[in-house]
């Protein structure tokens, strides 16, 4: 845990038995979770613990603040950068966004309020968006004199294909939570502020399924989404390989003729 100005900025906390779902808590909430360089490395840092973690089989992203998700870059703090620091700073930045995209096992973001920018840009790093009704989201980066820089340019494209990423990149729009789950931003909407609750039940219900499953299997969608389909085939029969002759198969199939929960031995 990183700490800034006295707030925690982000924090972990497992849940349930044997802590298989992880909640990486978005915890700035005096700045409604602007991402400064401070909390970009923060983020980074949680990440590279969740993903050492070989417990961990759903991580769930979540928010402190009623009213924000996260707002993006803390533009009070960019304000004061030189040329110099905002080239130091860059690479912060990117380790924050990328730890989340990297991520070897699901995760979904519980999205409720605003969600902007590089808050967006966080939930997009994630494999699914849960999102309560009364969120407001958008990449406006262009409005600024920027673009979005940590994976909005290529993450929107990919979720709701090009000529609906361009409309609301360009216009730097913002858009009500319905909008969004009908362009395909995010994937479930809830009733405000019930996002984490319910993205917590759907992390329940992945961490129960197997965990070499579930890393090879989001291994194998990611590296095979961007390839052909013979490229991506191979890669699919090379996850399943290290899937079919692991512990976690020979349990499944056991515990299924048993007809009892398996015990995951997770490798």
């Amino acid at each position: 845990m990183v700490e800034g100005a006295g707030e925690p900025l982000v924090r972990l906390q497992r849940h349930g038995e044997g802590g298989h779902v992880a909640e990486l808590i978005l915890d700035r909430p005096s700045a409604m979770n602007a991402v400064s360089t401070q909390m970009a490395e923060a983020i980074a840092e949680a990440t590279r613990e969740l993903a050492a973690d070989d417990q961990v089989r759903c991580v769930v992203l979540t928010s402190t603040h009623e009213r924000a998700f996260c707002v993006g870059a803390d533009l009070k703090e960019r304000a004061s950068f030189s040329d110099a620091d905002l080239v130091r700073q860059r690479p912060i930045a990117r380790r924050a966004y990328g730890g989340v995209l990297d991520l070897p096992m699901p995760v979904i973001a519980a999205v409720d309020g605003f969600a902007l920018g590089g808050g967006l840009e966080l939930a997009l790093a994630c494999d699914v968006i849960v999102c309560g009704d009364g969120a407001l989201v958008g990449l406006p980066e262009v409005s600024v004199g920027v673009i979005p820089g940590g994976g909005g340019t290529q993450l929107l494209v990919r979720r709701v294909g090009w000529s609906r990423a361009s409309r609301l990149i360009f216009s730097a729009a913002k858009v009500s939570a319905q909008e969004a789950y009908d362009l395909g931003v995010v994937d479930e909407l809830v009733p405000s502020g019930t996002a984490r609750d319910a993205a917590l039940g759907l992390a329940t219900t992945i961490g129960a399924n197997s965990p070499v499953g579930l890393r090879n299997a989001k291994k194998a969608m990611r590296l095979g989404g961007d390839a052909g389909l013979a490229a991506g085939l191979e890669i699919e029969d090379a996850c399943w390989r290290a899937t079919a002759f692991s512990g976690d198969r020979i349990e499944g199939v056991r515990a299924f003729a048993e007809k009892r929960p398996p015990q995951w031995p997770g490798q």
